[in-house]
């Protein structure tokens, strides 16, 4: 299995960027799927972001799409999300995700993810 241990969560203020990162280890990171879910406080975790295993193909929530950016660098087994113009309400708990089944990149539902990192906060102050 693969472990995930993310980082770069931190206070910001509304309209600025931030880069969250993702490092894998375990098993080879390019046979997986890679992505990125959230849980803002009281609400149910949601899909933001997603990457194929060579970085062809991504997948992006619309509340997200046109802000944020998915990416991944196999040779470092990390995958980051570029965050720009952040708001208020993409306060949350971000959380990396992996799989190593075929289009993993097109999974929204969290509960087709079998890897999960521990989360990293990210709070937007306006």
């Amino acid at each position: 299995q693969v472990q995930l241990v993310e980082s770069g969560g931190r206070l910001v203020q509304a309209g600025d960027s931030l880069t969250l990162s993702c490092a894998a280890s375990g098993r080879t990171f390019s046979n997986y799927g890679m992505g990125w879910f959230r849980q803002a406080p009281g609400k149910e975790r949601e899909f933001v972001a997603a990457i194929s295993r060579a970085g062809v193909m991504t997948n992006y929530a619309d509340s997200v799409k046109g802000r944020f950016t998915i990416s991944r660098d196999n040779a470092k087994n990390t995958v980051y999300l570029q965050m720009n113009r952040l708001k208020s309400e993409d306060t949350a708990v971000y959380y990396c995700v992996g799989d190593e089944r075929a289009g993993a990149v097109g999974f929204r539902e969290s509960i087709r993810w079998d890897y999960w990192g521990q989360g990293t906060q990210v709070t937007v102050s306006s």
